[in-house]
């Protein structure tokens, strides 16, 4: 039962990542021209105040990438456009890599979505998102209506 609700859950992030790219390639001049793909390399860090998500995307325009949360999930989708060289240009070294990217995170405790927010500096995006208060061991006076 839990492995079919996670094959499930897989499955839903897969699709999900596939209609973000489809968004992305109409909406970014070029994103659906990155044939290649890339896979940036990203920190999931548990801070006292809740969990931030830190990918390195440089040469990433902020306008080609995308962060969404979903249940327990950050999905960052994205495309990195290739370098241009001149059509009779050879490459001796080619080691950038461009294309599009998609990489989801399972977040190990709630997350407050609503207040959630991402920043791009120095070509680092930090997704932070701020821990759920509990709320069951406080006490909250509900008002009292009149009719």
């Amino acid at each position: 039962m839990v492995e079919s609700r996670r094959g499930r859950e897989a499955e839903e992030l897969a699709e999900d990542a596939r209609q973000l790219l489809m968004e992305l390639d109409r909406s970014v001049p070029g994103a659906a021209m990155a044939t290649g793909e890339c896979r940036p390399a990203l920190d999931v860090v548990d801070t006292a105040s809740g969990v931030e998500v830190l990918m390195d995307i440089p040469g990433v325009p902020v306008s080609a990438v995308r962060v969404w949360v979903r249940q327990d999930t950050v999905l960052v989708v994205g495309a990195k456009l290739g370098a241009t060289a001149p059509p009779d240009a050879r490459y001796h070294v080619a080691e950038r890599s461009s294309g599009r990217f998609a990489r989801g995170v399972r977040l190990s405790t709630a997350v407050d979505t609503g207040a959630a927010r991402a920043f791009v500096s120095a070509g680092q995006l930090r997704v932070v998102l701020p821990r759920l208060v509990e709320r069951r061991s406080q006490l909250i006076q509900i008002p009292i209506e009149t009719p």
